[in-house]
Order: C-alpha cells, then structure tokens, then sequence
C-alpha cells in the first residue's frame, strides 16, 4: 500500500473511530474496535493499547492482538520498556531494531520493530498505543504521524465515552440516594437503620465490604455494629480506641479520612479482621447529626485504591442520610416511650380518681360506725380483756379516718393546680407532641384555632392528656393514615373543642357506653381513656359528648368555661 492509499485509509479510520461515541457506550468495546481500525491501516504483526490506572500509576494492558498468552498479566512502571517510556515522557517513539534499543523489553522473539505513541487527555497522560512488527525499521515517519493521528482520536473518543459512563454511574448514585434515603428515613427500628447503612454503604460504592462503627458514650472508643461484605454479614466483635486507628481522625475532626495502605496505619483489634479479609484501602466518613458525631461508615476495598472525589462525596451523603435515620429512628422511639409512659399514667390517674371515691364513699359510713361506737359508752373493768378490745377499735378506726382524709387531701392537691391559659396555645403544644406519629401514620391534620384567643382556668396538663387521649384514638382508628380536624370556637361564656377523624367509627353496640370505665373495643387498649377524659373536664366544670360516629368518621367535642 502506497502513502496516499495509506492515508486515505487513515482518514476511514478516523471517521470510523470518531463515529464510535454513537455505536458503543462500552469504552473497553471501543478499545478493542480501535486496536482493529489502527492493524487495517499500519498492518503491524501485533498491537496492544494500555492504560494508566490512576490508584498505581501502572501500565495495565486493556487490548492486544498477536501477543502471547499471559502477556496482559504483566503491568510496567511508568517509564519502564519503551511503552512506559512514551507514557512517562509523553512523547511518540519509534524503535527501527529493539535489538538495539537497551529500554526493550522482550515480548516476542520475532518482533524487530516497534512504534508508541501516547494517549492524552486534556494533557494528561492516560495510556499508550504500541504497535509491532517482525521486520527491521519497518515503520517511518509518515506512519508515526498516523499513528498519532489515530491515537489522538481514540484518546478523545475514549475520554468522551468514559464521561457518559461515568455522567450515567453518577445518575444511577444520585437515584439509589434518593432511594436509600427513603428506605432507611422510613425505617423505625434501630438495629436494622444500622445494618441498612452499611449494605447500602457497600453496594453503592461498590467495595468489598462496609462497616459501621457506634462512638461509645464516653467519647472514647468505637464499636463495631456492622460490617457487610459481598455475601453478606461479616461475624465479628471488635472495640478500640479512637487514638489507635486513623478512623479516629474522622470523629475528631469531623471530615472523611482516606487510608490507601491499611497494613501501615491500622495497629488495633481490628486488624485482625483487616489480615483476615484481606483489606488494603479505606474510607472512613463520620455520622454526624447537630454537630454531634453519632459513629463512623467505612468502605473498605481489597485493592490498594484511591478514592475519586465523586466516590467521597456519594459516600459521605449515605452518611449524612444515614444520620438522619437514626436520628429519626431514635425520636421514633422516644415517642413510643412516651405514649406507653402516657398509658401508664392513664391508669395511675384512674386508679388515683378511684381511690379517692372509695376514700369518699368510705368516709361516711366510718363516720357513723365512730359516732355509733362512741354512742354505746362501753366501759369495763380495768382488767377485763374487752377493755383492751375497746382500745384497739379506737385506735384503727382513728387510723382508718386518718388514711381516708390523706388519700382525699392528694386528690385536692392535684385538682387545685390551676392557671390561666389559651386553649388554643395548649392544642398547638398538644399536636406538636405527637407530630411525628401523625407523620408516621400519613395522618394530616388541620387545625382551625379560635380567633382571638380562648382564656380557660384550668389544669393544664389534664388538659393535655384529654387531648392527646382523643388525638391518639383517632390515630389509631386510621392505621393507613387518614384525616383528623381539630376545630376550636366560643359560644358566649363557653370555650368549645372538636375532634373529627374520618376512620370507620365506632362501633354501633358501644357508643352509649364509650365513657365507662374500663370499656375498649381494641385489643392492646386500657378502656381508660374517655372515662378518665370525662372525668377531667368535670372536674373543671366541663364535659364531653360523642358528636357523631358513622362509617365516615368519628367526632368528640368537649368544653369548658371561658374564666
């Protein structure tokens, strides 16, 4: 083939390169279709093209043809053979007899020739394309010059291809954020947020395993969680100090930690599970939420690698999503805490208010036993053993009215704890108290205060607990969210509050007795709560009644007067 075929055939190949970021969005298929399009034009008796991996600054062979077997296991230095020359000196070569060349290194005994010429990328370095042949000075100046040319489009093209791959790695994160980020803000159990954060952790970046140390309460030390690898959970129990591993770094200065040779820096317990696994590289981002360092979420590789800046960034969102749903999850808990802690003192109310009508209802006919004992003026001897029976009768019966007017002094204690507020200010506090529950639950809520204000005297937080009771029971007649209206309003002298959900209602059979004590229709319910509400607000010289229940919704209103 003459020079002017040889460039023709060039220009062919160079539309056909170029036309290749349209064919193909496998960068590796284009390698190897451009290795192809260079052995049409240059006719070498072999051909490779090798790139520089950026976490070992090595040659690592990508394609070849006409090599031998084993040879793409073999990677060079940069500056090593004439492949690693071109690479370090950013220059082409061309190589008439590698007999005579001392930088060769030996691939095929047959081959006499040899031409590189770099690939650049916005002028760095990124690989180099070699071609062979089994004559002597069998390639010239004009074919290095096509070899240029070709090897710059492929640089090009390459460069483009590996930033839609890369523009496309970065969606499909940002997608499996978003999805993550629902998933484990959506979880209420804490263990499983947890383990949730270091599987997410290890599939997103793609490492060999990922695990999640907590930051013990005294500040000191970190314990492992959580560690997940490729087939799944790592068993292990480990607990060191923050000053025996660069993790440690990361708590203290709130920043992610990058460790390329985990061999040189890790010298604590864990390292034996680093030997065990065979760990070479790590990145370490802590979980932080308010400023305060909840633990830390290492990724760690088998490789020796370093972590691009996209790969830091992705992993140290997880992280910071990661605190939120533990913190979330944590709320979620304290929030239950109190609703049970509610429902106990519900009963301790109840059992106070019942105490107080037995120590009421008792006090009257104790008084007429005193009186009527006292009546019969029972005097015996001295020695009489009944004398002594007299004394002891007085005596508990004394004691018996003593405990009753102890128990009723308590109850007027508790009841006489009142002060001047706005109804509608201790309905906002109320809702603001069980705003994540209704959040949980989907329930929305739609709150109309009265204008202006509606000043009661009264016990705040009985009050209260009226309101939650009844906010908490229409939670709990929409399991799969719903609709609650909370409308306050004054009718004259009297403040009026009403509760309307749209569940399913109440039970026709239990409606006139929904106030009694102890009555419930739900298995995990006390039968309290209305009956202690009621009794409440009549205390305050209020009450409540069942407006409505149908299978379109349940509405209570209570009320109490305007001071």
């Amino acid at each position: 083939m003459d020079v002017r075929e040889n460039e023709y055939a060039a220009i062919d190949s160079l539309y056909r390169i170029s036309s290749l970021v349209s064919n193909t969005d496998d960068p590796n298929e284009a390698l190897d279709y451009i290795l192809q399009e260079i052995i049409n034009v240059l006719h070498p008796s072999s051909a490779s093209i090798s790139l520089i991996n950026p976490d070992s600054k090595r040659l690592e062979l990508e394609v070849s043809r006409g090599l031998p077997e084993g040879w793409g296991d073999m990677d060079l230095e940069l500056g090593q053979g004439i492949t690693g020359w071109a690479a370090l000196h950013g220059r082409p070569i061309i190589v008439p007899d590698v007999r005579m060349e001392p930088r060769y290194i030996s691939i095929r005994p047959q081959i006499r020739s040899e031409m590189a010429v770099p690939m650049e990328d916005r002028g760095v370095i990124i690989g180099v394309v070699n071609v062979d042949s089994e004559v002597v000075d069998a390639f010239d100046e004009q074919a290095l010059k096509i070899l240029t040319l070709l090897t710059n489009e492929a640089a090009r093209v390459v460069s483009r291809l590996w930033l839609i791959k890369q523009l496309r790695s970065k969606a499909h994160q940002l997608e499996s954020l978003v999805n993550m980020g629902r998933r484990l803000v959506g979880e209420l159990d804490l263990n499983e947020v947890f383990d949730g954060l270091a599987r997410e952790g290890r599939r997103l970046l793609d490492c060999h395993s990922c695990a999640l140390f907590l930051l013990t309460p005294d500040k000191k030390q970190l314990s492992l969680h959580t560690m997940i690898g490729r087939s799944g959970r790592i068993e292990a129990v480990e607990c060191f100090n923050l000053e025996d591993s660069a993790v440690g770094s990361a708590i203290h200065r709130h920043k992610q930690v990058e460790v390329t040779n985990l061999s040189f820096t890790e010298e604590n317990t864990f390292s034996r599970i680093i030997q065990r696994e065979g760990l070479a590289s790590m990145l370490a981002s802590p979980i932080i939420f308010n400023d305060e360092v909840i633990g830390v979420l290492n990724a760690y590789t088998r490789r020796s690698h370093r972590f691009n800046n996209d790969e830091k960034k992705v992993f140290g969102t997880l992280a910071g999503l990661g605190a939120i749903a533990i913190q979330n999850a944590r709320l979620y808990s304290r929030i239950f805490s109190t609703e049970e802690s509610m429902r106990r003192n519900d009963k301790l109310t109840t059992l106070g208010m019942l105490a107080a009508e037995i120590a009421h209802e008792i006090r009257n006919p104790l008084t007429v036993i005193k009186l009527l004992f006292d009546s019969l003026d029972l005097q015996f001897p001295h020695d009489d053993a009944r004398q002594t029976d007299i004394t002891v009768i007085v005596e508990k019966l004394d004691q018996l009215e003593e405990i009753v007017e102890r128990v009723l002094s308590f109850g007027r204690n508790r009841e006489g704890i009142h002060a001047r507020y706005d109804l509608n200010r201790i309905t906002e506090e109320s809702l603001r108290l069980v705003r994540l529950k209704l959040h949980q639950q989907k329930i929305e809520v739609v709150f109309k205060p009265s204008p202006n204000g509606l000043f009661v005297e009264v016990n705040k937080g009985q009050i209260q607990q009226v309101l939650l009771n009844l906010i908490l029971n229409a939670t709990q007649a929409m399991p799969d969210g719903g609709k609650i209206t909370i409308t306050l309003s004054r009718d004259e002298d009297i403040a009026s509050v009403s509760i309307r959900d749209n569940g399913p209602g109440i039970p026709g059979g239990i409606q006139d007795k929904i106030f009694d004590s102890f009555l419930t229709s739900r298995n995990d319910g006390t039968g309290l709560g209305l009956s202690i509400s009621k009794r409440i607000l009549r205390s305050h010289r209020g009450d409540i009644d069942l407006v409505e229940s149908s299978p379109a919704g349940t509405e209570f209103r209570f009320w109490l007067n305007i001071e």
